[in-house]
């Protein structure tokens, strides 16, 4: 059966998935490319999940052919916020985006569907995460549904009750502000067994959080 999941989601050690300010020129504001070091070193060019060891078969999730579509908040897309003013844009990865998917946006200003090479589609919907939800499914063909980000798009998923796996990676930097992905989610550990592995290349924690029976 399809499951809900999170992958490679990294996060500081005070817990923000992302810096701030965001902008056209940082997607990640002040933290820039620091919490993805782990799995695109900034040494190799062109980036790619290069790692190899632990970080490497992390680095892998989700992009084996199990997931069908993924769902994401709308400054995830762009830093656009409001009603649409350039529908031009195409989102920070160009033509061709890496998802090779329907991806389902969430916005309260929906827009036609968008078509772009390797088989990706952005779907505007203005809609709750259980609705979303069942957006995704039925653009997924059966496969898993991944919950991308940013953050707070993922928050609101895991407390509404609807990722069944979640893959989480701390990295051993303090931003000191941010959008945090832990905020109103205590005592997450009672829903979810969690595991944590430590890479010694690069010196972040894995951490999986997979639903309790």
């Amino acid at each position: 059966m399809s499951e809900v999941v999170v992958t490679q989601l990294s996060v500081s050690l005070d817990g923000y998935a992302t810096g701030e300010p965001q902008t056209l020129e940082q997607p990640m504001g002040h933290a820039t490319g620091r919490l993805h070091e782990w799995m695109m070193p900034p040494d190799q060019p062109g980036g790619g999940r290069a790692r190899d060891g632990v970080d490497g078969a992390f680095a892998a999730l989700g992009w084996d052919g199990s997931v069908g579509v993924e769902i994401m908040g709308r400054r995830k897309f762009g830093p656009q916020t409001g009603p649409w003013t350039d529908e031009e844009w195409q989102g920070w990865w160009g033509p061709r985006p890496p998802f090779e998917t329907p991806v389902v946006v969430l916005t309260h200003h929906p827009r036609p569907t968008l078509h772009l090479e390797g088989g990706t589609s952005f779907h505007f919907v203005d809609a709750s995460p259980a609705e979303a939800l069942e957006v995704a499914r039925g653009l997924a063909d059966g496969r898993d549904v991944r919950v991308g980000g940013g953050p707070s798009t993922v928050r609101d998923f895991v407390a509404a009750g609807l990722v069944d796996r979640m893959h989480v990676v701390v990295v051993p930097i303090l931003l000191g502000r941010g959008v945090s992905l832990w905020e109103g989610l205590e005592g997450l550990e009672e829903r979810y067994d969690v595991e944590t592995v430590v890479s010694p290349a690069s010196g972040v924690s894995h951490l999986t959080f997979v639903t309790k029976h």
